[in-house]
């Protein structure tokens, strides 16, 4: 009896490992299959995986006025501020790949967020938005406008001033900008005699901005004597501009 014991156990150890195994090969399976591709692509990356996928849904999500000055090619606009974003995505196939933009990242980030909890399968946002992508010379449909904002030859003869020169890019729709707005008014009227103010609309020079590499805003730039002497990229508060100027 107990060598015929021994064999069962080696039998049951056996079938048991054998199972063992199985699961493990089966669950690297799955694990491979299942793997996520990235949800954020920079521009040239977002624009070759557009250009390989079928039945993918472009959805621009910055404000009609912005959308009508230049946008991808085929692209949906919805506007992510507007009331009615829930209602219009609703009418959109979730199960369709979703390749969601906007000016600078920002609203794109939130859109697709709001977009995989509604049960979109795949969102996949721009880093960066439209600003990196005019960076990176991509094609765009073209603009309603014929207005092509501000030449860098202008920009340039902005700069010719005896006294420092602050440029501000900007965008209406853009909150930390707005938030920076009544900080560098605030400078500019108490320091007349040092400080020049210049504020540039993104979306209105849109050519000056991709000559200029600005891929994302708010962003200061200060210059003394024609020369870039200090810059910065996103929201600063009031002292420390003010620190830049002394």
């Amino acid at each position: 009896m107990y060598p015929i014991q021994i064999r069962k156990i080696k039998n049951t150890l056996s079938k048991n490992i054998f199972f063992l195994f199985l699961v493990l090969i089966f669950n690297n399976c799955t694990t491979a299959q299942t793997k996520q591709e990235p949800t954020q692509l920079s521009a040239t990356e977002f624009a070759d995986k557009i250009s390989t996928t079928q039945d993918a849904i472009i959805l621009d999500v910055r404000t009609p006025e912005e959308f009508e000055k230049g946008h991808l090619d085929k692209a949906v606009n919805i506007n992510w501020n507007s009331n009615n974003f829930s209602d219009q995505i609703s009418k959109l196939d979730k199960t369709k790949p979703v390749f969601v933009y906007c000016l600078s990242g920002g609203r794109s980030a939130a859109a697709a967020k709001k977009m995989r909890t509604d049960g979109f399968k795949n969102v996949i946002e721009m880093s960066g938005g439209l600003m990196a992508w005019r960076k990176d010379n991509l094609p765009e449909a073209k603009a309603k406008t014929t207005n092509a904002g501000m030449s860098i030859e202008q920009y340039r003869a902005l700069l010719h001033d005896d006294k420092l020169v602050l440029v501000d890019f900007y965008a209406d729709w853009c909150i930390p900008c707005k938030k920076m707005e009544p900080h560098l008014q605030k400078i500019a009227h108490e320091m007349p005699d040092k400080v020049k103010l210049v504020r540039i609309n993104a979306d209105e020079n849109k050519t000056l901005c991709q000559a200029l590499g600005i891929s994302a805003i708010p962003v200061l730039q200060l210059y003394k004597d024609n020369k870039l002497i200090w810059k910065n990229e996103g929201y600063i508060n009031e002292e420390d501009i003010r620190r830049q100027l002394k």
